[in-house]
């Protein structure tokens, strides 16, 4: 089984900073993309950011120049550096882990989320 556990999330002034981390637990076949969705109330959950196991990033037009996408696969985290918040940034923010074993079939993993308002 694969776990993903997120923190970081909090309450933050328009312009602040967050840091989101994810820490990823159980067997994770080498060829994966870790990323970060979210989903605000009312609304469908949408892509922020991904970066794959061999470092490339992609993101949302909405976050491009703000949020920073990073991973660690020595210790199977990903990070999500976000700056120049916005109160459209509030949201439940998932982790998220796409790996493969034969490039054919590919394995979804969800985190529980974590809370991110941006508030004055």
């Amino acid at each position: 089984q694969v776990q993903l556990v997120e923190s970081g999330g909090g309450l933050v002034q328009p312009g602040g900073s967050l840091r989101l981390s994810c820490a990823a637990s159980g067997i994770i076949f080498s060829m994966n993309v870790m990323g970060w969705y979210r989903q605000a109330p009312g609304k469908q959950r949408e892509l922020v950011a991904t970066i794959s196991s061999s470092g490339s990033t992609n993101y949302a037009d909405s976050v491009k120049g703000r949020f920073t996408i990073s991973r660690d696969n020595a210790k199977n985290t990903v990070n999500l550096q976000m700056n120049s918040l916005k109160p459209d940034d509030t949201a439940v923010y998932y982790c998220n882990l796409k790996d493969t074993w034969d490039v054919s079939n590919w394995n979804t993993y969800w985190g529980q989320g974590t809370q991110v308002t941006v508030s004055s």
